[in-house]
């Protein structure tokens, strides 16, 4: 499956979907997160992507930390992936990711579904668009 993105990281973000879909067929569905998410980890690192998994992001209110969120993975310090076991793609799945990427300095995300029919949804939120602006804090934590 081709799929063309365009604008910011759209290289990358055509590397990564090709890398899903290649996970979402060898494994089909019905397993755990974990095993998709350590699935994608050997599977975008194979083709060469630089990977984290499980990053704490802190989430700062006021300056004030109030939290702390798990991103499952993220590619190249640029592109936040949630991954999901699910029917579909709901807006709750979206909503979690636009707030991760709301408290971070990452712009381009997806919401990867592994559910019966494999997809994914793609989020970008430029940085000069985020509500909460405390550069200082996402300078320092990312």
């Amino acid at each position: 499956m081709t799929t063309r993105f365009e604008g910011q990281h759209s290289e990358l973000t055509e590397r990564i979907i090709a890398t899903f879909y290649q996970v979402a067929n060898e494994l089909g569905f019905g397993f755990l997160v974990s095993v998709y998410r350590r699935s994608m980890l050997i599977a975008l690192q194979q083709a060469g992507m630089k990977v984290e998994e499980e990053v704490a992001t802190p989430v700062y209110f006021r300056g004030i930390l109030v939290g702390t969120f798990y991103a499952d993975l993220i590619v190249e310090d640029r592109v936040i992936l949630e991954l999901k076991t699910a029917e579909v793609i709901t807006k709750f799945h979206e909503a979690q990711l636009l707030h991760y990427l709301r408290s971070s300095i990452k712009e381009v995300g997806f919401v990867l579904c592994f559910g019966p029919k494999a997809t994914f949804k793609r989020i970008v939120i430029s940085n000069d668009r985020k509500r909460n602006r405390n550069a200082d804090q996402r300078d320092k934590n990312g």
